[in-house]
């Protein structure tokens, strides 16, 4: 197995859910040591255990990363206990459709919090971090729909859009710096919550999470240096 990542520590925030599970679990094939953040305690067992013997390392800190002041606390933490902070892969995001004028206030207000409050609050704290080592990368998982603004996800695409927006700014702000920042693409991932929300659909052109992870491990190795504020399609041919 190769192990690009040994010695170096990644945090996965929403590490245990559909896509930040094969995330983690990657990760920790390949020698890395993984915080991850978690809301429910089960899904942190879960990956623990699929973990089997690289389990020993893995760390799960329940943590709201909306909270800008409970991201800041995380970070001093992991610094605190392993004094570096290599890879940052912001995973968590919400999904909500309906009517720009049908949409409850509350739910685009959530898609704001879990789309771009959550990568606003990571970035902020985690690129000094990075820009003291002068090294570090940093990978959002956005959505094709940061592109394709299509009917009824007026406020899921909105809050995608900015989120790869908030990110094209901060590569641009950390170039030069051996900090690198990029984002990654996706459609529909063949999850389980996925195929229960859309049970007609035909799962197998759905990208399946390990197939996406393997796109963000490339992006957090040395082998793509030269990868710099992009835009990373990761849909296949959904």
């Amino acid at each position: 197995m190769n192990m690009r990542f040994s010695g170096k520590l990644a945090l996965v925030t929403g590490g245990t859910g559909g896509l930040g599970r094969a995330v983690t679990l990657a990760f920790l094939a390949e020698g890395a040591k993984v915080v991850v953040t978690y809301q429910k305690q089960e899904e942190f067992d879960a990956v623990k255990s699929a973990a089997g013997k690289n389990g020993a390392s893995l760390e799960g800190r329940r943590v709201d990363v909306t909270d800008e002041a409970a991201v800041r606390q995380l970070i001093e933490s992991i610094l605190a206990q392993h004094n570096r902070l290599d890879i940052l892969v912001n995973a968590v995001g919400g999904f909500a459709a309906g009517k720009l004028w049908e949409l409850d206030t509350k739910a685009f207000d959530l898609m704001m919090a879990l789309n771009v409050r959550s990568g606003y609050a990571l970035a902020r704290t985690v690129a000094p971090v990075m820009l003291k080592q002068k090294s570090g990368a940093i990978v959002n998982v956005a959505s094709k729909a940061a592109l394709d603004h299509g009917a009824g996800v007026a406020a899921y695409a909105a809050s995608k859009a900015a989120a790869l927006a908030l990110m094209d700014s901060l590569a641009a702000e950390v170039k030069g710096t051996g900090v690198r920042v990029n984002s990654v693409l996706p459609s529909i991932i063949d999850t389980e919550a996925n195929r229960k929300a859309m049970p007609n659909a035909d799962f197998t052109k759905w990208p399946k999470p390990e197939e996406i992870a393997r796109v963000i491990l490339f992006l957090c190795s040395d082998d793509a240096k030269l990868i710099h504020g992009a835009a990373v399609p990761v849909y296949g041919e959904s």
